[in-house]
């Protein structure tokens, strides 16, 4: 599937629980906070589904479907530099002000999914999971997120050793259908227009902290989420003329 950007800002209209300063947002496609970086990553979406770019920013998959490049896993110095040239004409779109943009978290899922042995020699079925998220979100045209930090807290403590053991997303219980998390996670940049959110944990963990090693992808509409957005750049910049860059951002 190659996405239009109006199929993408559709997408978004999904009932998503996203707080700006203590208040539900309704709408982050019209609202004031959002609707120019929106307008912008739909700018991204109408460009790679234009058909003039249909070679600079799609490949052919494996079951004869285009998607976009951001997917693509390169094995030669010639798929290496077309991917490349892909995304360098979406980054030219936004500058390279918008932080997080769909490129950067296909990107780490592409990457991951190239070291796919790596999981295999571990776990055979969390293997199998990565492989099939990676198709799921490639031929889905999905615009991912990652959270990856645990919330700042006492810095000499360990995530278990917390006042709240669930400061730190963590796993309450796992049963037929699937885990319970509890807790909270940092820095989901691009969340408020992302389709789906990676969390994981980049920070090392220690013996005790098994429950807070846990990898899991779930839609940005999920009962139980909630988002809660920083400060807006682009309410605090409404001039194009005087803010040319912040107020089509964030």
């Amino acid at each position: 599937m190659i996405k239009t950007g109006e199929q993408h800002i559709a997408s978004l209209r999904d009932g998503r629980e996203i707080y700006l300063d203590g208040e539900l947002v309704d709408d982050v496609t019209t609202h004031p906070a959002f609707r120019g970086a929106v307008a912008s990553i739909g700018r991204m979406f109408d460009f790679q589904s234009a058909p003039e770019n249909r070679e600079l920013m799609t490949f052919e998959t494996e079951t004869g479907t285009r998607a976009n490049r951001i997917w693509e896993l390169p094995g030669s110095y010639d798929a290496l530099v077309n991917r490349r040239r892909g995304l360098e004409a979406w980054t030219e779109l936004h500058a390279g002000f918008m932080g997080r943009a769909p490129d950067h978290v296909a990107s780490c899922i592409a990457g991951m999914y190239m070291g796919v042995e790596v999981f295999e020699a571990y776990n055979k079925d969390r293997a199998k999971a990565l492989a099939d998220y990676y198709r799921y979100a490639r031929d889905n045209d999905l615009y991912l997120t990652y959270v990856i930090i645990n919330p700042q807290a006492d810095r000499s403590k360990s995530a278990a050793e917390q006042a709240d053991p669930f400061l730190s997303a963590g796993v309450v219980s796992r049963d037929a259908e699937g885990l319970t998390i509890r807790g909270a996670k940092m820095l989901a940049t691009g969340g408020i227009m992302a389709n789906e959110v990676f969390v994981t944990c980049i920070q090392p963990l220690q013996p005790g902290d098994e429950k807070y090693a846990v990898s899991f992808a779930v839609p940005m509409n999920t009962k139980g989420l909630k988002v809660l957005s920083r400060k807006s750049y682009e309410a605090a910049s409404p001039s194009v003329f005087d803010n040319p860059l912040s107020s089509r951002s964030r």
